[in-house]
């Protein structure tokens, strides 16, 4: 998003003035995309915390299956902690008010993709090729 003075040769980025219009942008990047201009959000979270595993629904029926550990304060969190989570933004993050914690949608397909590919990369060779999109 960028903010762009009415007023000749003045920017702002810190402050929104009454006359100064905000522009929104299309981003480039491919998870904003997915999220802002494609409507991904989260609609269900389930967790388990002696199976080490939180699995994230999503809207377009894909879910994420992501280890608790991989977050420090979900990690020393009890079950019960991670069972009160609420959604914020619309299904673009999860609140939990008892760890004061928050994750992004944005954050949360970035580490299930990267993981997905390191699994692949430390699995011995197999028929499946990996690809760059």
């Amino acid at each position: 998003m960028q903010i762009k003075s009415l007023r000749s040769g003045m920017n702002s980025s810190n402050k929104l003035l009454k006359d100064e219009k905000v522009i929104n942008k299309r981003s480039s990047d491919p998870f904003e995309k997915l999220i802002f201009e494609k409507g991904l959000r989260i609609r269900q979270i389930m967790s388990d915390k002696n199976l080490n595993t939180m699995v994230i629904l999503l809207n377009n029926g894909h879910a994420l299956k992501i280890p608790i550990n991989h977050f420090k304060s979900l990690k020393n969190a009890t079950q019960v902690d991670l069972d009160k989570w609420e959604l914020i933004g619309n299904g673009i993050g999860i609140h939990w008010q008892s760890i004061d914690e928050d994750l992004s949608l944005k954050g949360l397909i970035k580490d299930a993709a990267l993981s997905s590919i390191l699994h692949r990369l430390e699995s011995k060779k197999d028929t499946q090729e990996l690809s760059v999109l």
